[in-house]
């Protein structure tokens, strides 16, 4: 029998409960003191009432002389007032006010003369003088309970005499990572070994949160093993995190483990990616199972833990700021799941573009990529291109609105070109993706990128790009900038050990071919040339095999997943692979007019232009320039 899920319970519905559940055992804030000077950021557990009153003596405010208001009084610019020596104390700003004063003179206006001062105005009783309680008076509220510590209010409690403060205690929250598979970070790690980084990426989510992680020692798939860490975590934590395990396969024993020392509520949460968590609880002590993919157990911990620790915490649950986008692709969704879908947005033509990044629950670069996570309610299947999407923002609206949108044709230049332009301008972004260069064409076309990357080849002229544009903008509207001149060849392994020399040793019995996907530039190149060389493609192992970027595709190389590949000089390059040239293409950016007088625009030609752009061409090498940032 297959395995299946004891639930499948809607995400809301399964935040209510757990919570309910818990307080009901119990859950609830510590407190504990903490000295003031140290309380700045913390969340108060009981209101604060100040010790003393602050001033707690009349102090003057101004330096000058303090005086009785009354022996002044007359003095006029025309009439001044002779004050001696015995009817004034010469003070500065701080000084206690003297006995029988009750004003300070700022010196300023005091004219010294001889036996004593002269004063051409009268002073008015308690000016320039700070009375007792004049900020903070005894017995006054500071703050109320369940309020975070401003840098001020940690003044304004040392002022009224008061040392320490009692706030609410930090819950520690204990990581269990698991696996026969997991290891420690390392930079060479063998086949089938993967790396731990989850517990760092929750480890900053947990301080974010005003939490304290606390990371155990990597246990091995081993009922036994997990439960004995679960129970040691339980005695020193106020919540644990058991990652991972929760799923079906042969080592999965997080919900056993969990069971076996204490509850289970639900296994199974009708939201992709994270359907495998486990909310498991040992009385007020949430055990929460989270899936061993990076961005399933990140989008677990927001939804289902962070409400948990926010009532630990006593705050309030932060206020997610969603928009409204445009959906730049057509998107497909289960009907049995919410899902969260990772987005990369800008604004373009005066319309927010959502652009759906990589699905799978392992790619955490797309977490890192991300600007925004879309929503696709339970019961949904998805949206057409150009429907209004909800998203919630992962970044500033600011930085969004901003941002430089590029799509279209995948080349490492555009990474580069970001950073120079971050070099220049901090508060530059850039949201690329990559859709090929007839994704971008249409991209441009639908009003959904200010910018797209493009190497076209026209079969019957043998240039680059300029049909393109006439064929599909007749009507202009749209501007083509010249960027490189760029290397393409056959990437091949380290010493070519196929002794590939040309596209027709593709063919050859045993070769694994890696290829880019339909509507790129790359793939356009590689079907032209297999044409005119009269070459099958269905005699070439793995010509159906697709990958977006250069970059992946010399990834597979390198990891001996495949033999060979069409792609740019430069991608061969940085994995340390051969390279057999083939043609010199012409990249170009497609820029619609409406964009070109944005900032953003000109900041990127302004950087085409730059030596430091000409330098990172050379370095990288398979790049020549092509009068960089001109108009074709």
């Amino acid at each position: 029998m297959a395995f299946q899920y004891l639930t499948n319970v809607p995400l809301e519905q399964a935040v209510e409960d757990y919570l309910n559940v818990l307080e009901k055992n119990g859950l609830t804030h510590q407190s504990e003191h903490v000295p003031v000077p140290l309380s700045a950021g913390r969340i108060t557990a009981a209101p604060v009432y100040a010790n003393i009153c602050a001033p707690h003596y009349h102090a003057c405010a101004m330096d000058g002389i303090a005086l009785y208001a009354a022996v002044t009084f007359g003095a006029t610019e025309t009439t001044p007032v002779l004050l001696t020596d015995a009817q004034f104390v010469p003070i500065d700003t701080g000084d206690p006010l003297p006995d029988e004063c009750d004003a300070v003179v700022m010196i300023e206006d005091v004219v010294q003369t001889e036996g004593g001062v002269l004063l051409h105005a009268p002073a008015t009783p308690w000016q320039h003088v700070r009375q007792i309680g004049e900020d903070i008076c005894a017995g006054e509220m500071i703050l109320p309970s369940f309020t975070v510590i401003s840098p001020a209010a940690t003044g304004a409690m040392l002022a009224s005499g008061i040392l320490s403060v009692e706030v609410v205690k930090k819950p520690v929250v204990g990581i269990i990572p698991t696996g026969d598979e997991i290891v420690l970070p390392t930079d060479e790690p063998k086949s089938g070994e993967i790396i731990e980084f989850n517990s760092t990426i929750f480890t900053g989510m947990l301080e974010e949160w005003g939490v304290q992680a606390k990371v155990y020692p990597i246990v091995k798939d081993e009922l036994s093993l997990i439960e004995a860490a679960v129970l040691k975590a339980l005695e020193e934590c106020d919540a644990v995190v058991l990652n991972a395990g929760s799923s079906a396969g042969r080592g999965d024993f997080a919900a056993q483990a969990i069971r076996n020392v204490g509850q289970v509520l639900y296994h199974g949460i009708a939201i992709r990616p994270g359907k495998p968590a486990i909310l498991g609880y040992v009385n007020s002590k949430p055990i929460l199972g989270v899936p061993g993919y990076p961005v399933s157990a990140i989008l677990v911990l927001e939804y289902l833990l962070q409400p948990i620790l926010n009532r630990m915490c006593a705050r309030p649950m932060p206020k997610a700021t969603h928009v409204e986008a445009s959906l730049s692709r057509n998107f497909n969704s289960s009907l049995k799941y919410s899902e969260f879908v990772r987005v990369r947005m800008g604004r373009v033509q005066g319309r927010l573009i959502a652009s759906p990044l990589q699905r799978g629950a392992g790619v955490v670069s797309s977490f890192a990529k991300a600007d925004g996570i879309m929503e696709v309610p339970q019961n949904v299947e998805g949206y057409p291109a150009g429907s209004t999407v909800r998203v919630r923002l992962l970044r500033t609206i600011e930085e969004i609105e901003n941002a430089l949108v590029i799509t279209g044709s995948h080349d490492p230049l555009i990474d580069e070109i970001a950073e120079l332009m971050r070099r220049s301008w901090p508060e530059a972004a850039v949201a690329s993706s990559h859709v090929g260069s007839m994704g971008g064409i249409f991209a441009i076309k639908r009003g959904e990128a200010h910018v797209a990357g493009v190497h076209l080849l026209d079969e019957e002229t043998g240039g680059y790009n300029e049909a393109y544009i006439q064929k599909y903008f007749p009507d202009g509207g749209v501007t083509l900038i010249s960027c490189v001149q760029r290397q393409q060849g056959l990437i091949v392994q380290k010493g070519n050990p196929h002794g590939i020399k040309k596209l027709a040793d593709l063919a050859q019995p045993g070769m694994r071919y890696v290829n880019r996907q339909k509507g790129s530039g790359t793939r356009i190149l590689c079907d032209y040339l297999c044409k005119r060389d009269n070459i099958d493609t269905s005699t070439i192992y793995g010509y159906d095999r697709e990958e977006l970027t250069h970059n992946a595709v010399a990834t597979l190389i390198k990891a001996s997943s495949a033999d060979a590949g069409l792609g740019i000089y430069s991608a061969a390059q940085i994995y340390g692979l051969d390279f057999i040239p083939v043609c010199m293409e012409q990249y170009d950016f497609l820029v619609s007019d409406d964009a070109l007088k944005l900032p953003a625009v000109q900041r990127m030609l302004e950087t085409l232009k730059s030596e430091a752009f000409s330098q990172r061409i050379r370095e990288m090498g398979g790049y020549e320039a092509a009068n960089p940032g001109s108009f074709r």
